[in-house]
Protein backbone atom coordinates (compact mmCIF):
# COMPACT_ATOMS: atom_id res chain seq x y z
CA UNK A 1 0.00 0.00 0.00
CA UNK A 2 3.07 2.27 -0.14
CA UNK A 3 2.73 3.32 3.50
CA UNK A 4 6.15 2.30 4.82
CA UNK A 5 7.54 4.87 7.29
CA UNK A 6 4.34 6.93 7.24
CA UNK A 7 3.27 8.07 10.72
CA UNK A 8 -0.29 7.40 11.80
CA UNK A 9 -2.34 8.35 14.86
CA UNK A 10 -5.51 6.39 15.58
CA UNK A 11 -7.89 7.42 18.35
CA UNK A 12 -9.76 4.83 20.38
CA UNK A 13 -7.30 2.24 19.13
CA UNK A 14 -6.57 0.07 22.16
CA UNK A 15 -9.30 -2.42 21.20
CA UNK A 16 -11.93 -3.25 18.60
CA UNK A 17 -11.88 -1.65 15.18
CA UNK A 18 -9.17 0.86 16.07
CA UNK A 19 -6.76 -1.83 17.21
CA UNK A 20 -7.20 -3.86 14.04
CA UNK A 21 -6.59 -0.73 11.96
CA UNK A 22 -3.40 -0.08 13.95
CA UNK A 23 -2.17 -3.64 13.42
CA UNK A 24 -2.87 -3.43 9.70
CA UNK A 25 -0.96 -0.15 9.34
CA UNK A 26 1.98 -1.60 11.26
CA UNK A 27 2.11 -4.55 8.86
CA UNK A 28 2.56 -2.02 6.07
CA UNK A 29 5.62 -0.62 7.83
CA UNK A 30 3.89 2.52 9.13
CA UNK A 31 4.69 4.06 12.51
CA UNK A 32 1.55 3.86 14.63
CA UNK A 33 0.42 5.93 17.61
CA UNK A 34 -2.37 4.25 19.55
CA UNK A 35 -4.36 6.89 21.41
CA UNK A 36 -6.92 5.74 23.96
CA UNK A 37 -8.64 6.89 27.10
CA UNK A 38 -7.00 4.03 29.01
CA UNK A 39 -3.23 4.45 29.13
CA UNK A 40 -2.48 0.85 30.11
CA UNK A 41 -4.60 -0.54 27.29
CA UNK A 42 -2.98 1.80 24.74
CA UNK A 43 0.50 0.78 25.86
CA UNK A 44 -0.43 -2.91 25.82
CA UNK A 45 -1.72 -2.68 22.25
CA UNK A 46 1.44 -0.84 21.17
CA UNK A 47 3.59 -3.47 22.86
CA UNK A 48 1.74 -6.19 20.97
CA UNK A 49 2.59 -4.49 17.69
CA UNK A 50 6.22 -4.03 18.68
CA UNK A 51 6.42 -7.73 19.58
CA UNK A 52 5.58 -8.43 15.94
CA UNK A 53 8.42 -6.10 14.89
CA UNK A 54 6.15 -3.15 14.18
CA UNK A 55 6.72 0.43 15.27
CA UNK A 56 4.14 1.70 17.74
CA UNK A 57 3.63 3.91 20.75
CA UNK A 58 0.71 4.02 23.16
CA UNK A 59 -0.60 7.29 24.54
CA UNK A 60 -3.39 8.21 26.93
CA UNK A 61 -5.79 10.71 25.41
CA UNK A 62 -9.28 11.85 26.34
CA UNK A 63 -10.43 13.02 22.93
CA UNK A 64 -13.38 14.88 24.45
CA UNK A 65 -10.96 17.22 26.25
CA UNK A 66 -9.29 19.96 24.19
CA UNK A 67 -6.12 20.22 26.28
CA UNK A 68 -5.65 16.45 26.33
CA UNK A 69 -5.93 16.39 22.53
CA UNK A 70 -3.38 19.19 22.13
CA UNK A 71 -0.94 17.50 24.51
CA UNK A 72 -1.35 14.14 22.82
CA UNK A 73 -0.88 15.52 19.32
CA UNK A 74 2.30 17.30 20.43
CA UNK A 75 3.68 14.13 22.01
CA UNK A 76 3.08 12.00 18.91
CA UNK A 77 4.51 14.66 16.57
CA UNK A 78 7.62 14.88 18.75
CA UNK A 79 8.09 11.09 18.77
CA UNK A 80 7.53 10.54 15.05
CA UNK A 81 8.72 13.91 13.72
CA UNK A 82 5.23 14.73 12.48
CA UNK A 83 2.06 12.91 11.49
CA UNK A 84 0.96 11.89 7.98
CA UNK A 85 -2.35 10.19 8.71
CA UNK A 86 -5.16 10.70 11.23
CA UNK A 87 -7.83 8.08 11.85
CA UNK A 88 -10.57 9.65 14.00
CA UNK A 89 -12.05 6.46 15.39
CA UNK A 90 -12.89 7.05 19.06
CA UNK A 91 -16.55 6.68 19.91
CA UNK A 92 -19.24 4.49 21.39
CA UNK A 93 -22.94 3.77 21.07
CA UNK A 94 -25.73 5.34 23.07
CA UNK A 95 -29.20 4.33 24.27
CA UNK A 96 -31.94 6.90 24.94
CA UNK A 97 -34.91 8.73 23.50
CA UNK A 98 -34.84 12.35 22.47
CA UNK A 99 -37.34 13.19 25.21
CA UNK A 100 -35.46 11.58 28.09
CA UNK A 101 -31.86 12.46 27.22
CA UNK A 102 -30.43 15.42 29.19
CA UNK A 103 -28.32 18.14 27.63
CA UNK A 104 -25.23 16.73 29.30
CA UNK A 105 -25.53 13.46 27.39
CA UNK A 106 -25.93 15.27 24.07
CA UNK A 107 -22.88 17.40 24.84
CA UNK A 108 -20.77 14.41 25.85
CA UNK A 109 -21.39 12.58 22.57
CA UNK A 110 -20.97 15.76 20.55
CA UNK A 111 -17.53 16.22 22.11
CA UNK A 112 -16.64 12.54 21.67
CA UNK A 113 -17.73 12.07 18.07
CA UNK A 114 -17.51 15.50 16.45
CA UNK A 115 -15.36 17.92 18.44
CA UNK A 116 -12.69 15.27 18.95
CA UNK A 117 -12.31 15.06 15.16
CA UNK A 118 -12.36 18.85 14.87
CA UNK A 119 -9.64 19.28 17.49
CA UNK A 120 -7.49 16.41 16.24
CA UNK A 121 -7.68 17.81 12.71
CA UNK A 122 -6.82 21.35 13.79
CA UNK A 123 -3.89 20.01 15.79
CA UNK A 124 -2.45 17.87 13.00
CA UNK A 125 -3.11 19.77 9.77
CA UNK A 126 -0.22 22.24 10.29
CA UNK A 127 2.19 19.30 10.51
CA UNK A 128 0.66 17.69 7.44
CA UNK A 129 1.05 20.93 5.50
CA UNK A 130 4.73 21.06 6.42
CA UNK A 131 5.16 17.48 5.21
CA UNK A 132 3.50 18.22 1.87
CA UNK A 133 0.15 16.59 2.53
CA UNK A 134 -1.64 13.90 4.47
CA UNK A 135 -4.80 11.88 4.96
CA UNK A 136 -7.63 12.24 7.46
CA UNK A 137 -10.22 9.50 7.73
CA UNK A 138 -13.32 9.64 9.93
CA UNK A 139 -14.93 6.48 11.29
CA UNK A 140 -18.63 7.33 11.46
CA UNK A 141 -21.44 4.77 11.06
CA UNK A 142 -24.18 3.60 8.75
CA UNK A 143 -26.44 5.16 11.42
CA UNK A 144 -25.40 8.58 10.10
CA UNK A 145 -27.53 7.78 7.04
CA UNK A 146 -29.83 5.00 8.24
CA UNK A 147 -30.63 5.69 11.92
CA UNK A 148 -31.48 3.13 14.58
CA UNK A 149 -34.37 4.10 16.83
CA UNK A 150 -32.75 3.43 20.19
CA UNK A 151 -29.75 5.76 19.81
CA UNK A 152 -30.77 9.17 18.43
CA UNK A 153 -27.75 10.93 19.93
CA UNK A 154 -25.38 8.49 18.25
CA UNK A 155 -27.22 8.88 14.95
CA UNK A 156 -27.12 12.69 15.07
CA UNK A 157 -23.49 13.03 16.12
CA UNK A 158 -22.26 10.50 13.56
CA UNK A 159 -24.18 12.40 10.88
CA UNK A 160 -22.45 15.54 12.10
CA UNK A 161 -19.08 13.80 11.80
CA UNK A 162 -19.90 12.83 8.21
CA UNK A 163 -20.73 16.44 7.32
CA UNK A 164 -17.62 17.73 9.09
CA UNK A 165 -15.56 15.36 6.95
CA UNK A 166 -17.00 16.87 3.78
CA UNK A 167 -16.50 20.47 4.93
CA UNK A 168 -12.93 19.83 6.05
CA UNK A 169 -12.13 18.06 2.79
CA UNK A 170 -13.12 21.10 0.77
CA UNK A 171 -10.98 23.32 2.98
CA UNK A 172 -7.71 21.37 2.89
CA UNK A 173 -7.56 19.54 -0.43
CA UNK A 174 -5.52 22.47 -1.76
CA UNK A 175 -2.87 21.48 0.81
CA UNK A 176 -2.79 17.93 -0.63
CA UNK A 177 -4.65 16.63 2.44
CA UNK A 178 -7.33 14.11 1.55
CA UNK A 179 -10.29 13.78 3.92
CA UNK A 180 -12.90 11.03 3.68
CA UNK A 181 -15.42 9.26 5.89
CA UNK A 182 -16.18 5.56 6.41
CA UNK A 183 -19.64 4.39 7.50
CA UNK A 184 -19.35 0.81 8.73
CA UNK A 185 -22.35 -1.45 9.15
CA UNK A 186 -22.38 -4.59 11.31
CA UNK A 187 -18.81 -5.13 12.50
CA UNK A 188 -18.26 -7.83 15.11
CA UNK A 189 -16.54 -5.89 17.88
CA UNK A 190 -16.17 -6.95 21.53
CA UNK A 191 -18.97 -4.49 22.38
CA UNK A 192 -21.41 -6.40 20.15
CA UNK A 193 -20.48 -9.69 21.82
CA UNK A 194 -20.78 -8.15 25.29
CA UNK A 195 -24.22 -6.73 24.51
CA UNK A 196 -25.44 -9.97 22.97
CA UNK A 197 -24.21 -11.98 25.93
CA UNK A 198 -26.01 -9.71 28.37
CA UNK A 199 -29.26 -9.73 26.39
CA UNK A 200 -29.41 -13.51 26.05
CA UNK A 201 -28.41 -14.40 29.62
CA UNK A 202 -31.05 -16.69 31.12
CA UNK A 203 -33.15 -16.77 27.94
CA UNK A 204 -32.17 -20.20 26.65
CA UNK A 205 -30.45 -18.58 23.69
CA UNK A 206 -26.84 -17.43 23.33
CA UNK A 207 -24.82 -14.55 21.96
CA UNK A 208 -23.87 -16.37 18.75
CA UNK A 209 -27.49 -17.11 17.84
CA UNK A 210 -28.55 -13.56 18.71
CA UNK A 211 -25.87 -12.01 16.51
CA UNK A 212 -26.54 -14.44 13.67
CA UNK A 213 -30.21 -13.41 13.73
CA UNK A 214 -29.29 -9.70 13.56
CA UNK A 215 -26.98 -10.31 10.60
CA UNK A 216 -29.53 -12.38 8.66
CA UNK A 217 -32.28 -9.80 9.21
CA UNK A 218 -30.21 -6.74 8.29
CA UNK A 219 -27.22 -7.49 6.07
CA UNK A 220 -27.86 -9.12 2.68
CA UNK A 221 -24.45 -10.77 2.98
CA UNK A 222 -25.89 -12.63 5.99
CA UNK A 223 -23.10 -12.07 8.50
CA UNK A 224 -21.17 -9.53 10.50
CA UNK A 225 -17.98 -8.13 9.07
CA UNK A 226 -14.77 -8.57 11.03
CA UNK A 227 -12.71 -5.64 12.32
CA UNK A 228 -9.87 -6.96 10.16
CA UNK A 229 -11.99 -6.75 6.99
CA UNK A 230 -12.85 -3.15 7.80
CA UNK A 231 -9.21 -2.37 8.62
CA UNK A 232 -8.13 -3.44 5.12
CA UNK A 233 -10.41 -0.77 3.64
CA UNK A 234 -9.19 1.93 6.04
CA UNK A 235 -5.59 1.26 5.10
CA UNK A 236 -6.38 1.28 1.38
CA UNK A 237 -8.20 4.61 1.73
CA UNK A 238 -5.12 6.13 3.35
CA UNK A 239 -2.72 4.84 0.73
CA UNK A 240 -1.58 6.54 -2.49
CA UNK A 241 -3.62 3.89 -4.32
CA UNK A 242 -6.73 5.85 -3.27
CA UNK A 243 -5.31 9.20 -4.33
CA UNK A 244 -8.43 10.29 -6.25
CA UNK A 245 -10.77 9.53 -3.34
CA UNK A 246 -11.60 12.93 -1.85
CA UNK A 247 -14.47 14.29 0.22
CA UNK A 248 -16.66 11.21 0.06
CA UNK A 249 -18.33 8.79 2.44
CA UNK A 250 -17.91 5.08 1.84
CA UNK A 251 -20.12 2.31 3.23
CA UNK A 252 -18.65 -0.98 4.38
CA UNK A 253 -21.84 -2.69 5.45
CA UNK A 254 -22.47 -5.99 3.68
CA UNK A 255 -25.32 -4.37 1.76
CA UNK A 256 -27.22 -3.16 4.83
CA UNK A 257 -27.84 0.39 3.57
CA UNK A 258 -31.36 0.44 2.11
CA UNK A 259 -31.03 3.52 -0.08
CA UNK A 260 -28.74 4.69 -2.84
CA UNK A 261 -25.99 6.62 -1.02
Amino acid sequence: MKLKDKSVIITGAASGIGKDIAIRFAREGAKVAIADLKKEAAEAAAKEIRTSKGIAMGIAMDVSDEQAVNDGVAAVAAEFGGVDILISNAGTGSNETVMNAPDEKWQYFWDLHVMAAVRMSRGLIPSMRQRGGGVILMNASICAKQPLGYEPIYNVTKAGLMMFSKCLSNEVIGDNIRVNCINPGLILTPDWVKTATALTAGTGSNAEAYLDDIARKNAPIGRFGSPEELAHFFVFMCSPLASYCVGSTYYVDGGWLNVVA
